[in-house]
């Protein structure tokens, strides 16, 4: 499998993200550019966390018009693997790749915590070994990781199976109170109609290791990999 990590100006999680791919899952991995015309080759994208163009305007808006995020919308567009993390969150759905968007958080203050997740949906080709309700334990760090979307949308949303990751207790409730952000019914990350481009606000490659006393995003890259591999389809 090889995987490319576009690197924008201000991203500081494309390291993590290579790291994670390459280091700790053994796949080959590449950056890419933000200036790049190119991304053949490649069978996962990743947009990762950071600040991309320093949030001017607002979170993702002016990375949506860097020049390689026309070839991943046709790569999206393709059906092939996209995930975006925090940042990457924001610029997808800039992109119009994802609906909604991400406002400021409820408290109008910058997160840094790691909070559960429940898995929402476990037949995406980023949580295919996952088990549906499965509460993973995950970092977050953001300041506009709020989701929202128009109500008839997140009924087609919720219809669809793309509400993938929720905000939950430890033992998996979704209640407001475990609600880090006001995020819409609890939204950590979607996916798109088609299953193939994945939005979240939690960072799975900060918890990847054991000696970093959480490895619960492995499963996650697992997934990807064995989606890619031929494993489970979407359905």
């Amino acid at each position: 499998m090889k995987f490319g990590v576009v690197v924008f100006p201000g991203s500081n999680c494309d390291i993590d993200c290579y790291h994670a791919l390459k280091d700790v899952m053994g796949q080959q991995v590449e950056y890419i550019w933000h200036k790049s015309d190119n991304v053949d080759g490649y069978d996962c994208i990743v947009l990762p966390g950071g600040f991309s163009y320093g949030d001017y305007l607002r979170c993702g808006a002016i990375a949506r018009f860097s020049p390689v995020m026309d070839r991943v919308i046709e790569f999206a567009q393709k059906g092939k693997l996209v995930i975006g993390i925090c940042n990457g969150f924001q610029i997808l759905t800039e992109a119009g790749l994802l609906p909604g968007t991400l406002l400021r958080n409820r408290n109008m203050k910058f997160i840094c915590d790691t909070v559960p997740v429940s898995v929402e949906n476990a037949k995406t080709p980023f949580t295919n070994l996952c088990r549906e309700g499965q509460v993973l334990r995950i970092p977050i760090a953001h300041g506009d990781g709020n989701y929202f979307v128009d109500e008839e949308t997140l009924k087609e949303m919720e219809s669809s199976g793309q509400i993938v990751f929720r905000y939950c207790n430890p033992d998996g409730q979704i209640i407001d109170g475990e609600n880090p952000n006001g995020s819409l019914r609890n939204i950590a990350g979607i996916c798109s109609k088609e299953g193939n481009v994945l939005g979240m606000m939690p960072h799975p490659e900060r918890c990847m290791e054991k000696i970093l006393n959480n490895d619960d995003g492995v499963i996650i890259f697992k997934s990807i990999i064995n989606y890619l591999k031929g494993g489970n389809a979407i359905g």
